[in-house]
């Protein structure tokens, strides 16, 4: 595409060479600051000012490119990543100190039923409700109904379609136990003598 060319017919040029020096500076800036480059959109938002705007718990953040949907609920001091979706239509609760990878999709509903139906059947909904403390892998999936345990470890590209109790470590899909935490005072030890663990571990690693 011959922007200049596009840009000159419909007298913008000054205006994008404007826009193009202001994010030329920020994402200098970016790069001298924290190291790193980020698309276009994640330059103009702050993540932390987007998470207080959505009632989301103190020093929480988000990325400009997560999708949120409906009744969402986050506690404090969460990191948000790129590109993760957040489907609160059935309502979802996130607890504090959580990590919701980049890539990761939350859902509270789906519309399996409604499409073969001809939507003479409903959008089915469920909550779900993530505890304290988790770490969500890149790329995971979660099903709406779910619920989640405080202080679990969940692997990349992990697929959660039942419930877990705390400290538990999951990984597959559909996701199984695959280990627990031990925690003791700041000393934390993963244990993953659960049966099929050590298996399932070894085929992911």
């Amino acid at each position: 595409m011959d922007r200049e060319h596009f840009l000159a017919k419909k007298n913008q040029e000054i205006t994008f060479k404007r826009i193009s020096e202001l994010h030329n500076t920020l994402d200098s800036a970016f790069l001298k600051e924290y190291q790193r480059s980020v698309p276009f959109n994640e330059v103009f938002v702050d993540r932390w000012e987007r998470a207080k705007k959505l009632g989301f718990g103190e020093k929480t953040s988000i990325y400009d490119s997560s999708l949120v949907l409906g009744d969402v609920l986050v506690g404090k001091n969460c990191w948000i990543g790129p590109f993760t979706i957040l489907d609160g239509s059935g309502r979802l609760i996130i607890g504090d100190f959580c990590t919701i990878s980049s890539g990761v999709q939350i859902y509270t509903h789906d519309n399996v039923l409604q499409t073969l139906s001809a939507q003479k059947l409903p959008i089915e909904r469920e909550s779900v409700i993530i505890g304290n403390n988790v770490y969500i892998g890149p790329n995971s999936v979660i099903k709406k109904g779910v619920k989640i345990g405080d202080q679990c470890v969940i692997a990349v590209g992990t697929f959660v379609n039942s419930d877990f109790s705390s400290n538990s470590i999951l990984a597959g899909t559909p996701a199984r136990k695959i280990g627990e935490g031990i925690f003791n005072g700041d000393e934390i030890n993963f244990d993953y003598s659960v049966k099929e663990g050590l298996n399932l571990l070894l085929l992911l690693s």
